[in-house]
C-alpha cells in the first residue's frame, strides 16, 4: 500500500512540477468564487455553472499545457500562434454575430470570440520581435512594433469593439513599454490621441459609443435609458454595505435591475450578496494574482520570457481596474468581463491560457551555472 501511495505521489508531482501552486491556488479560489456568485446572479441555474465550470477546466487544460512547454519553443512559435490568430479575426467581419457588430462565431456547441485570442497572441508576437533587437528600441523597431500591434487593434475595432480593441493593443503595448520604450513615445502617442478626438467623435463612433461616453460624464441625464445600466450597478455596489446582504439574496440582480448581471456587471452582483468583505477579498486574490506573475516576471532570465510574464501581468491588472471601474461609474461602459468572475468560454480560456505561459516562464527558468 505504502508503495502504491509512493508511486501515485511521485506520478501527481509529475503532473503538477510545472504549476506554479500559489499563482493556481489563487486562480482556483477566484474561480469557485466565480461559479458561485454566478449561480445566484443566474437565478440558481446550475446548467450556466456547469457550462462555466466546463469551460474553467478547457482553460485549465490549456494552461496545464502551455506551462510544459520550454519558452524557447514559444518564442519559435509566436509568430505562426499570431498570424494564425488574426484568421478568425477577419473571419468574424463576414460571418460573425453580435448585438452591436461581428463580435463572435457561432460554432454550434458555444459563440467564439477571436479577440480573446490575440490577448495572448500579440504580446507573445511583440516579445518575440523585441528579443531579437537591441534594446531599448529605437524609433524603426518601435514603428515595426506598432504596426504588429496595429493591425489587430484595427481589425477588432472594424467589428466595432473599442474597448476590445484597446485592451489588445495595451497587451502588446506593455511588452513595448516593458521593452525600455522611452517616454516620449508615450508623451507623442497622448498627444496624437488628443489630436484626433474630436475628430473620432464625429467620423469615426457610433451613436451606442457617444452614448457611453455621454452616460459616463452624466449618468443622471437619461436614467430610464442608457444610464439605467450604471445607475443600477451604483445602487447595487451601494446595498452591500460592510458584509452583504448574503448569498442569493441580492435584489437588484433578482428582480433584474441590474442588466447584464451574469456577464459585465457580474462584480456588481457580488458587490450586493457579499458587501465590502467580499470585494476586498477578491480584490486581494487579484492582487496576489498580479504580484505573483509580476514576481515570476522579475525572476525570468531571458528577454523574451521577461517581456511576456511582464505584459500578461499588467494585460490582468488592466482588465480587473476596466471592469471594476465600469461598474463603479469612474470608467464609461465596455463590454469587458471581469476575469474569472464573468460568464463567458473564450475569454476564460485565453486569460488561464496566457497565465499557462506565464507559468512555463517559471518551470523553464534556467538554472545558474548550467
Amino acid at each position: 500500500m505504502s508503495v502504491l501511495l509512493r508511486w501515485l505521489i511521485h506520478l501527481l508531482s509529475r503532473f503538477m512540477r510545472t504549476l506554479d501552486l500559489p499563482l493556481l491556488g489563487a486562480l482556483l479560489a477566484l474561480m469557485v468564487i466565480g461559479l458561485a456568485v454566478l449561480y445566484s446572479a443566474a437565478d440558481g441555474s446550475i446548467n450556466m455553472v456547469i457550462a462555466q465550470g466546463a469551460r474553467y477546466g478547457v482553460g485549465l487544460a490549456a494552461m496545464w499545457a502551455l506551462s510544459r512547454m520550454p519558452t524557447s519553443q514559444l518564442r519559435n512559435w509566436s509568430p505562426l500562434i499570431y498570424a494564425v490568430s488574426l484568421l478568425p479575426l477577419v473571419a468574424v467581419l463576414f460571418i460573425g454575430k453580435g448585438k452591436h457588430g461581428n463580435h463572435w462565431i457561432d460554432l454550434g456547441v458555444f459563440y467564439f470570440q477571436p479577440a480573446e485570442l490575440l490577448k495572448l497572441s500579440l504580446p507573445m508576437m511583440v516579445a518575440w520581435y523585441l528579443n531579437r533587437r537591441p534594446l531599448p528600441p529605437g524609433v524603426g523597431v518601435t514603428l515595426t512594433a506598432a504596426l504588429i500591434i496595429g493591425v489587430p487593434t484595427l481589425l477588432i475595432l472594424q467589428q466595432p469593439d473599442f474597448g476590445t480593441a484597446m485592451l489588445v493593443a495595451l497587451s502588446g503595448a506593455f511588452a513595448l513599454y516593458l521593452a525600455g520604450l522611452s517616454w516620449w513615445w508615450l508623451v507623442t502617442a497622448a498627444g496624437a490621441v488628443s489630436a484626433i478626438a474630436p475628430a473620432a467623435w464625429f467620423f469615426f463612433l457610433r451613436q451606442y459609443q457617444k452614448d457611453r461616453i455621454l452616460t459616463f460624464l452624466d449618468p443622471e441625464s437619461d436614467p430610464l435609458g442608457t444610464g439605467w445600466n450604471i445607475i443600477q450597478s451604483k445602487i447595487a455596489i451601494g446595498a452591500g454595505g460592510f458584509m452583504g446582504k448574503g448569498w442569493m439574496q441580492g435584489s437588484q440582480s433578482h428582480l433584474n435591475y441590474l442588466p447584464e448581471h451574469t456577464t459585465d456587471f457580474i462584480f456588481a452582483v457580488l458587490s450586493e450578496e457579499f458587501g465590502w468583505v467580499g470585494v476586498v477579498t477578491v480584490l486581494a486574490l487579484y492582487l496576489f494574482v498580479i504580484g505573483r506573475c509580476l514576481w515570476i516576471a522579475n525572476e525570468a532570465r531571458d528577454g523574451y520570457s521577461r517581456l511576456i510574464a511582464g505584459a500578461l501581468s499588467l494585460a490582468f491588472c488592466v482588465y480587473v481596474i476596466v471592469n471594476g471601474g465600469m461598474i463603479a461609474g469612474l470608467l464609461p461602459v465596455v463590454g469587458v468581463p471581469m476575469p474569472l468572475l464573468s460568464f463567458g468560454g473564450t475569454s476564460a480560456v485565453s486569460l488561464l491560457a496566457g497565465l499557462g505561459v506565464v507559468m512555463a516562464v517559471r518551470a523553464h527558468r534556467p538554472v545558474h551555472g548550467r
